[in-house]
């Protein structure tokens, strides 16, 4: 995935079939998508691949608990056929995790069992394991450190595990694997219009500040939060569609979390599950559900949402988590479908229901949705897309398709920062072997070596120093402060990479750092 020869395709393809906005987890699974029915297929996004909202989730490729709660079967159905067929076709990003339902009160076990064993019948024949009571001491067993005042015993249920920006960065691979040309930091900064309807867009090259013209058959709003904006290139007076809400997530030592489960808290103060995640070798808690006004790219923890989530970790930790523990702290942002007439004061009860609309001059936008259900929403996408383009009917085979690294999951086992290379992890080392100083580690609190760096910038088209470790490793968010205390020597080898100078090294290194700033707690 070198961005010169794709920039290099880009300059020779001035007509495409589909053109999509937006890099994200749907960005993304359109293009993958539309490149394997043989689609000409062009992406362009404005930051980095993920850069937003799907980078942050809670790691999670699951069903939904709490929707099953709600009686939102059929996206429960739905998420579950997802979960499995993801599990299936990226076995080197997505795992099966076992979570414990503490129980505390008799009715706990009736009421939470019945509900696990509907959820694994939901999931079928793509189940990936059974759910099951367990005792006092089968929990405490399981997690030697939960609190134990008035423990009666727990459930014990299993979904998926991933790690989205990985997923994401495969997504990119395979996409251009399959001949789509897919490309971050290139900025749309309008539609074109032929007889009133959409036929392609403007943009600019934001390293070079070139701007170009390309037409499409079709064109496909993907951005997510930031939706509503490219519908307002296409109408001004287009209604709101997005309704954004932030989740925000904390990090800590392993230590919070002795055992190899996971911990789900079913209600919380704002009624909203609480997850507590053994996640590359730290503890995620999370997550907050909070309406915001406004989208934003780099969206900032507010100090009720760190309380919330301290307050009820406290709950179900033996060693309640402090201030003085968090690692990094990081917030996203869903783009769920704003309802007709919705003010945006609670988000809870908005479904994660996925929509395409089809403006009036042809503009497709996809908005809703998780990640767990990204492919599906791919495949709605493109259904409508290529009825709208007119575009030669073909079937979508992405539910078989094996993403690019795929590795068996009876393959021996590596470790959580090589894995997600799948079957490329043997050019990792190559790398190393050829250049012993790139196995050095970037940091001792990171695991990642500086050999990531290399094979960041030359195959996974990273570009910034936030690029790599916040996204192509998962340094930022994994440990902040060691993030920031390893920027110098990544900045040095990605410079060498890109053809850079120090001072542009020195440059990168002063701008992650106010940017890592804001993933560390600062009381008040």
């Amino acid at each position: 995935m070198n961005r010169n020869n794709l920039l290099k395709q880009l300059d020779s393809t001035p007509r495409w079939d589909v053109v999509i906005i937006g890099g994200g987890a749907t960005g993304l699974g359109v293009a993958v998508d539309s490149a394997t029915r043989g689609y000409k297929t062009l992406l362009l996004e404005a930051s980095d691949f993920a850069k937003g909202t799907s980078s942050r989730s809670t790691k999670l490729v699951h069903g939904g608990v709490r929707y099953l709660e709600q009686g939102d079967i059929p996206l429960v159905l739905e998420a579950l056929r997802e979960r499995g067929l993801l599990h299936r076709n990226a076995p080197q990003l997505v795992h099966h995790l076992s979570f414990i339902v503490p129980r505390y009160q008799w009715w706990e076990g009736p009421f939470f069992g019945i509900g696990m064993k509907v959820y694994d019948a939901l999931a079928g024949k793509l189940n990936l394991s059974p759910s099951h009571l367990l005792s006092r001491e089968e929990t405490l067993g399981m997690i030697p450190n939960i609190e134990q005042e008035h423990l009666l015993g727990g459930v014990e249920y299993f979904d998926g595990q991933f790690d989205d920006s990985r997923l994401a960065v495969t997504l990119a691979r395979t996409a251009v694997h399959h001949g789509a040309c897919v490309l971050n930091y290139i900025k749309v900064t309008g539609l074109t219009k032929k007889n009133g309807l959409v036929n392609g867009v403007h943009f600019t090259d934001m390293e070079t500040g070139t701007s170009h013209t390309v037409e499409a058959s079709v064109v496909i709003n993907a951005t997510g939060i930031f939706s509503d904006e490219i519908r307002h290139m296409d109408d001004p007076k287009s209604p709101r569609a997005v309704q954004p809400s932030q989740g925000v997530h904390l990090v800590f030592d392993r230590s919070f979390l002795q055992g190899d489960s996971a911990i789900m808290v079913p209600h919380t103060d704002d009624g909203r599950v609480l997850f507590v995640i053994p996640w590359h070798g730290k503890v995620l808690v999370g997550t907050t559900d909070t309406p915001m006004e406004h989208a934003e790219i780099e969206p900032r923890a507010l100090k009720e949402e760190i309380g919330f989530i301290l307050r009820n970790a406290a709950r179900y930790l033996a060693r309640d988590p402090q201030e003085k523990d968090i690692l990094s702290i990081f917030a996203g942002q869903r783009p769920l479908v704003r309802p007709p007439g919705k003010d945006g004061s609670s988000t809870k009860a908005i479904s994660r229901n996925h929509e395409v609309l089809v403006s009036d001059a042809g503009l497709l936008t996809i908005v809703g949705g998780k990640w767990t259900t990204y492919r599906k929403m791919a495949e709605d996408a493109m259904d409508h897309a290529a009825t709208l383009g007119g575009l030669e009917e073909r079937p979508c085979v992405t539910d078989k398709l094996q993403l690019q690294g795929w590795r068996s999951p009876n393959a021996s086992s590596l470790p959580d920062w090589l894995a997600v290379y799948g079957s490329e992890f043997e050019e990792i080392n190559k790398l190393i072997e050829e250049n012993p100083e790139l196995g050095e580690s970037m940091h001792p609190r990171l695991a990642y070596p500086l050999a990531t760096v290399v094979w960041g910038a030359r195959h996974e088209q990273a570009r910034t120093l936030e690029d790599i470790l916040s996204r192509r490793t998962r340094a930022l968010l994994l440990d902040a402060r060691a993030a920031i205390e390893a920027a110098p020597a990544v900045a040095s080898v990605l410079a060498k990479e890109l053809g850079r100078d120090k001072s542009w090294a020195d440059s990168q290194v002063e701008e992650f750092t106010v940017l890592a700033k804001g993933y560390l707690y600062h009381g008040g």
